[in-house]
């Protein structure tokens, strides 16, 4: 049985996200993530108006009539969620914690991807591999990897992103559609990282707390690292250490962003206290434009 508080989660939602796939991201999916090519289907006679590049000779030759080659776009794709839920994850100073971002995240792409008959599959990670969940097509697997990252809780608290990329190397050996999601805290996985992005189609989410780049002035406060327990005093009273603390905030989104593009991977900036619908559909009608050029 599953508890009420989580299916009522779940069910709110498949809700959203059933109706922003709809309204506005299907379509805009089916665009920027396209089949891996043409695929033969069938021969038949020649019709006036067909190309004469598609005749099949060797039909023609055999049959003494014009026959040509008819294909098919192979629409199919693997979508790979690869996601970060280490313990940095469970900060929030919004109604939403960064994991809880992540969950709805997928459930929208995943909604996505199976409205185009495409596979999702699910690998979690901290500094280990917690959880992998196989390719598979329909609404009850979706629901399946919603209810599983609203309901998972890490054994391990720290990141190790290089770990999940090795093992996503290991078991899909497929070009796949790949996101990586994570608040990416974290240095040392910048080689894998490259290797992925040369053997799939890799995007890059990127989840950001509005409070990891600018502090309130709220006076003396404590801050933990969810990932190895240090705490901080803090003055945020200082105008001083506020302004140095934004300033590394912005120069740490910066080197990622500078990262990403050094790589060729489209990165989705992702902040918890606005909506991530109109990120997604902007990052969507970029490339769109890109792959048009």
């Amino acid at each position: 049985m599953i508890p009420k508080e989580l299916a009522k989660k779940i069910r709110y939602i498949q809700i959203y996200t059933s109706k922003a796939v709809n309204d506005s991201l299907a379509g805009e999916y089916a665009s920027v993530f396209k089949g891996r090519g043409m695929e033969f289907n069938e021969v038949r006679p020649y019709q006036m108006g067909d190309d004469i590049r598609s005749i099949d000779w060797n039909v023609t030759a055999r049959s003494g009539e014009p026959h040509v080659k008819l294909f098919v776009e192979e629409r199919e794709l693997t979508v790979i969620f690869l996601v970060d839920l280490s313990a940095s994850g469970s900060f929030g100073s919004t109604r939403k914690i960064k994991n809880e971002v992540a969950a709805e995240l997928c459930a929208l792409l995943a909604f996505s991807a199976i409205k185009n008959n495409d596979k999702v599959g699910l690998i979690v990670f901290t500094d280990q591999i917690e959880m992998f969940i196989p390719p598979a097509k329909g609404t009850t697997h979706v629901l399946r990897l919603i209810r599983e990252l609203l309901d998972f809780k890490p054994k391990q608290a720290k990141t190790r992103i290089a770990a999940g990329i090795e093992y996503l190397g290991r078991v899909i050996t497929k070009r796949s559609v790949v996101f990586l999601i994570s608040d990416f805290l974290e240095e040392g996985y910048e080689k894998q990282l490259n290797v992925l992005s040369k053997k799939h189609d890799l995007i890059a989410v990127s989840i950001t707390d509005p409070r990891e780049i600018q502090l309130p002035d709220v006076g003396l406060i404590e801050l933990e690292d969810a990932e190895t327990g240090e705490l901080v005093l803090i003055d945020t009273g200082s105008k001083k250490i506020r302004g140095n603390y934004e300033k590394m905030g912005i120069a740490r989104n910066a080197a990622l962003k500078k990262l990403f593009r050094s790589m060729n991977i489209d990165q989705i900036e992702v902040l918890t206290d606005r909506d991530y619908v109109v990120d997604l559909i902007r990052f969507f009608k970029t490339r769109e434009r890109r792959m048009q050029r």
